[in-house]
């Protein structure tokens, strides 16, 4: 990994209680090159020294490469999030191209996470970034999730959605879901309870359920919701402002407007609840 010039500052974290990184004594140091990279987060009260290596220590797996993922990635990237990992088995798509910036149409055919991958690397060159090129399920999710402090899914189906959220509650790992379809998104950061399914229930467990491909997107929404997305999760790594936990933000692409709401645990849930699967 580049290492700058010569002069490097090493900074204690006194993490906030609701953060998720590891112990309240990790040391990192910076380089020249990584203190004039990330000049504008530093000024930044609440982010500052402390808040940038709490990003620079965080291990964020993102699943899903397209539109979501198409503005999550260079937004994480660019903040200095330490490893990424980037999960995806498809390859890009003529249609794609709409909403999908990181992507030009000499990529069609190539395997979107290598790719998303080499745009961080270009990016970037402090951060670890690490490509899956499969399609996350019930059985591999354990294994490819483990080991992050975050979980960002951008994926554009509930029966993935509900398998990255059931294995995020099992491992302890927090979830933050973004997704949109048509003029409408939503973005949620779920942390052991309620979870993801608290909110959408047993109902879409199945692959049958509409996803943008027949509804349509409006691609400048999943940059809005993807960057939004973003946002949130730099601000929850690095101890910026309150808990969003237990929030869900809706968007509203034809009037601009957003709105909060907060969701309750349900007692019943398979994944969270007091009857849980074991």
């Amino acid at each position: 990994m580049p290492t700058g010039g010569a002069a490097e500052v090493e900074l204690r974290l006194d993490q906030r209680p609701w953060t998720t990184l590891g112990t309240n004594e990790t040391q990192m140091t910076f380089s020249d090159e990584e203190l004039t990279r990330y000049a504008r987060h530093l000024v930044l009260p609440q982010i500052g020294g402390q808040g940038q290596q709490r990003l620079k220590a965080a291990r964020v797996c993102v699943v899903g490469a397209g539109g979501i993922g198409a503005a999550v990635v260079p937004a994480l990237a660019g903040a200095g999030v330490g490893s990424l990992t980037i999960i995806d088995g498809d390859t890009v798509d003529l249609s794609n191209l709409q909403r999908q910036p990181l992507y030009r149409s000499r990529d069609i055919g190539e395997p979107k996470a290598a790719l998303a991958a080499q745009f961080v690397r270009r990016l970037n060159p402090f951060v670890e970034v690490r490509p899956i090129e499969r399609r996350i399920d019930k059985l591999n999710a354990p294994d490819l999730l483990a080991g992050h402090d975050l979980i960002l899914d951008g994926t554009d189906n509930f029966a993935t959605r509900l398998t990255v959220s059931d294995a995020a509650v099992k491992l302890g790992i927090a979830l933050l879901s973004a997704a949109a379809v048509q003029f409408q998104g939503q973005v949620g950061l779920f942390r052991g309870k309620p979870c993801y399914r608290c909110f959408v229930g047993d109902a879409h467990d199945t692959d049958d359920c509409d996803t943008c491909v027949e509804l349509g997107v409006l691609g400048a929404l999943t940059g809005t919701v993807g960057n939004f997305a973003a946002l949130m999760a730099i601000r929850m790594l690095a101890g910026a402002g309150d808990d969003p936990a237990g929030k869900l933000h809706l968007f509203d692409g034809l009037t601009g407007e957003w709105r909060q709401m907060r969701l309750p645990a349900d007692p019943g849930c398979r994944t969270c609840g007091e009857q849980r699967s074991p």
